[in-house]
């Protein structure tokens, strides 16, 4: 039986969220004060207390919602097998996961350039990558070490990702496909 989700719970969650985000466009993370994102978000210090422990705690949340999201896309990527056009499917999946998410992730990497969000984006990648080599027969996985793959073909496309999020010249989503198209070999072995 599926547990009934608490729209309160929710609705709070996402105000604190949404409160965080927006300081975070303008301070440093390690700047802000739970006094500053309950005054943000109108709620009282007892009722985020109620919540999480500290603003750690509210930040590894927002970025867990994040990234399970991300996840659960990339589950349903139909390309099941690692390949070029898996490699492909899952880059354009990136680049739209972080379109939908630019104005969060915009806010966290403007004043704050720790590594959580890339460490939330790398894990998801690799994730990902790791479980597509494991269940394909056709690589020989025993001739290189399986986590020195992962990192080569999920570190191109993170830092792709990133790219996204961070630069000023932008390239259409067409035209990054394109051009990593030119870079996988069409036979990945």
């Amino acid at each position: 039986m599926k547990e009934k989700t608490d729209l309160r719970i929710v609705k709070t969650k996402k105000v604190l969220f949404n409160s965080l985000l927006n300081l975070m466009k303008t301070k440093n993370f390690e700047k802000i004060k739970i006094s500053d994102i309950c005054e943000e978000s109108l709620i009282n210090r007892s009722t985020f207390y109620a919540h999480y422990e500290d603003k750690y705690e509210l930040l590894i949340d927002l970025f867990e919602e994040r990234k399970l999201s991300l996840l659960k896309v990339l589950e349903d990527n139909e390309n099941k097998a690692f390949s070029k056009e898996y490699l492909m499917e899952l880059l354009s999946i990136l680049i739209d996961h972080i379109e939908e998410n630019k104005e969060i992730y915009s806010a966290i990497l403007a004043n704050n350039r720790n590594g959580i969000l890339i460490d939330f984006l790398i894990d998801a990648i690799e994730k990902d990558v790791s479980e597509r080599l494991k269940n394909n027969s056709e690589i020989k996985i025993s001739d290189l070490p399986l986590d020195i793959i992962v990192k080569f073909y999920a570190g191109g496309l993170i830092n792709i990702g990133i790219d996204c999020i961070t630069r000023t010249k932008k390239y259409s989503k067409e035209e990054l496909l394109l051009y990593i198209d030119k870079l996988i070999p069409d036979k990945i072995s």
